[in-house]
């Protein structure tokens, strides 16, 4: 390898060449950033906190007075220092490049931000989620790139050829992705599933749905603990929706009571305290509570009292609640929980004992 003699360089002259163009560079970017915190301070000031079209088309333009004022800085520079024209070509493809990026990703921004907002004006008959907003970005960037290759003379339909080739055989490798990523598709379609609301399923999880991913569904549990679910899963299992038709979830609690019980007394006396302990709880549902009865037990006419509330993790307040107001009233009014008894008999004629 040749050696190269760096004394013999003229480095005055490169840095006079790039001197110029580094300051335009570095204004155009502070000019941009102080531009950008303008913007966001007067969105901050002016934007209430609900979603509306004007702050998603703000919101969309966050960032683009930087990619402006670079593109600005790169054009100053193209069109005052006589490049070559190798260096010319490459800082319009550069140009362009970061005119298509900003363009792409306002758009998609914007797409993002409306699906969001008409979903929140739907009253949550569409649903919002995660997938949703990707799919729609990867769209939007894949036709930016698509834009980006053809002018730069790229053919893209070898690349498209070598992907479908390629995607077949992906395909074959990834059919656990894929089966969630479309039957994640399944559950927004469908309308069955959305955030916020809980549900069950058959294999006993159950939860608040948090978000709908490329693979996944997120559930909240009552204690806090997030469930991480397949999309497949919960597309083949057999979902109880406490949202839909209406948003309750009922909360059934077993008693029993003696047998020489007045049922009406206990009827009216477990009501009451129910009204009492659902009036006083957050957010509890407008449907009354009820009760029923259903079983003679061995020491108990046993019965069920289904409380209704329209939040999930406020369930064992409410039990916890009704079972301490009603134990006391229960007292109060000479009402008896029995429990099972057994009478241990001794018998003379044998030493073992007979239990009945």
């Amino acid at each position: 390898m040749p050696n190269i003699d760096l004394s013999n360089i003229d480095w005055t002259y490169y840095i006079e060449l790039l001197t110029l163009p580094a300051c335009i560079l570095v204004a155009a970017l502070i000019i941009g950033i102080a531009l950008n915190r303008f913007i966001n301070r007067r969105i901050k000031q002016h934007l209430s906190d609900d979603v509306t079209l004007t702050k998603v088309f703000f919101n969309a333009l966050k960032g683009v007075p930087i990619s402006f004022c670079l593109v600005a800085g790169l054009y100053w520079i193209v069109n005052t220092i006589a490049f070559t024209p190798t260096i010319t070509k490459i800082f319009s493809y550069i140009l362009f490049t970061i005119n298509i990026y900003t363009i792409t990703r306002v758009i998609a921004r914007t797409t993002s931000g409306m699906a969001d907002f008409y979903v929140n004006r739907s009253g949550g008959s569409l649903p919002k989620n995660t997938l949703l907003n990707n799919i729609l970005s990867f769209i939007i960037y894949a036709m930016g790139v698509i834009i980006v290759l053809q002018y730069y003379g790229i053919s893209i339909a070898p690349i498209i050829t070598a992907m479908g080739v390629g995607g077949m055989a992906m395909a074959l490798g990834m059919q656990e992705t894929l089966a969630n990523i479309f039957s994640g598709l399944q559950l927004i379609i469908s309308k069955q599933l959305r955030l916020d609301d809980f549900i069950m399923l058959n294999t006993g999880e159950q939860g608040r749905v948090t978000d709908i991913t490329w693979r996944y569904t997120t559930i909240q549990s009552i204690m806090g603990n997030v469930i991480v679910i397949p999309n497949k899963s919960i597309a083949a299992a057999i979902i109880t929706n406490y949202n839909l038709p209406q948003k309750d979830i009922t909360i059934k609690i077993p008693i029993g009571v003696a047998y020489n019980s007045d049922l009406e007394q206990v009827e009216q006396v477990t009501l009451e305290v129910a009204n009492k302990v659902m009036e006083d709880a957050t957010e509890t549902s407008s449907i009354p509570p009820k009760i029923l009865f259903h079983t003679f037990g061995d020491s108990s006419i046993n019965f069920d009292v289904l409380l209704h509330s329209t939040r999930f993790d406020n369930q064992a307040d409410l039990k916890h609640n009704f079972i301490k107001e009603l134990t006391k009233r229960y007292r109060e009014e000479g009402i008896e929980i029995p429990y099972p008894i057994r009478t241990i008999v001794q018998q003379t004629s044998s030493a073992n004992p007979v239990i009945q």
